[in-house]
């Protein structure tokens, strides 16, 4: 089982970044997503990228119109049909997600992989949409995927260990390091983060510090690159919700309970830098 070609679903941050990846190490990929609009944005971000990875000196022109000529936008489907692997990054939301391996299946050449992007949700309810299961794994790449090193590779319950070590194998290639997470909520990575960043809002929610002070304290007393009350605007107040709610609703533990604080935000629309406000507000 060899890859060479890769459909990438979704053209946002996440699926732009890792359609750039596999392009940059040589695989040829459909960039796929509903819209022209869409896909668009994806592109213009991907040649923004190269671009100033050209100026740094860490890539020639011609390998920066080498990878560009390896990306082919899909606004069909269809464009499944010939791929060795899928690789989704769509939103996170499990009906979405069901249905969209459902319709993979169907498309997808039988020996093909359908792998998921997804930060949280099983990947053996995914896999239970498909009449392949054992092709069926995660592959959670990291934000901003070009920097980020790691990738989480999940097995769900009937993964085959040939599909695992094709993905492992792979992954090196993209020049990652890949781990390997048993199928939990949340996996390794925000099972541990979003409790971590729930917490610091409810020391905010509970006037303990300011949250300036307490970005400050984990920055300086632990080390962090970043606050987490700004990572969690990075991140988006939404996308941090939904993952509590996921490790709430799976572990059934109210230390998983998100903030009452997190919800108002997300209900008043302050979805973090993406929406212009958060914790902190951004220009433009």
């Amino acid at each position: 089982m060899k890859v060479q070609k890769v459909m990438v679903i979704g053209a946002g941050q996440m699926g732009s970044g890792i359609a750039q990846v596999c392009a940059m190490a040589g695989y040829d990929v459909k960039l796929h997503d509903l819209k022209q609009e869409y896909l668009d944005r994806g592109f213009g971000t991907i040649s923004k990228n190269l671009t100033r990875q050209v100026d740094k000196g860490r890539m020639s022109e011609e390998e920066k119109q080498a990878t560009l000529g390896r990306l082919t936008p899909s606004i069909d489907l269809q464009n499944a049909s010939d791929v060795d692997l899928v690789i989704e990054a769509a939103v996170e939301n499990m009906d979405i997600k069901t249905k969209l391996f459902s319709q993979l299946d169907e498309i997808a050449p039988q020996n093909a992989i359908l792998a998921t992007n997804t930060s949280s949700l099983p990947i053996t309810e995914i896999a239970a949409a498909t009449k392949r299961p054992e092709k069926v794994i995660g592959m959670h790449f990291m934000n901003p995927v070009p920097v980020m090193k790691l990738v989480e590779i999940i097995r769900g319950l009937a993964t085959a260990d040939e599909v695992y070590q094709v993905i492992e194998d792979m992954t090196k290639t993209l020049n990652k390091v890949p781990v390997e997470v048993n199928d939990f909520p949340g996996f390794v990575s925000n099972r541990i983060l979003m409790p971590m960043i729930n917490e610091a809002i409810y020391t905010l929610y509970e006037g303990v510090a300011t949250k300036e002070a307490i970005d400050e304290v984990m920055k300086l007393g632990m080390n962090h690159p970043m606050g987490p009350l700004t990572l969690a605007d990075f991140i988006g107040l939404d996308t941090c919700l939904y993952i509590m709610e996921t490790l709430h609703e799976g572990f059934g533990d109210d230390k998983y309970r998100p903030c009452p604080l997190l919800r108002k935000y997300v209900k008043a629309g302050w979805l973090g830098k993406k929406s212009g406000r958060g914790f902190y507000t951004y220009e433009g």
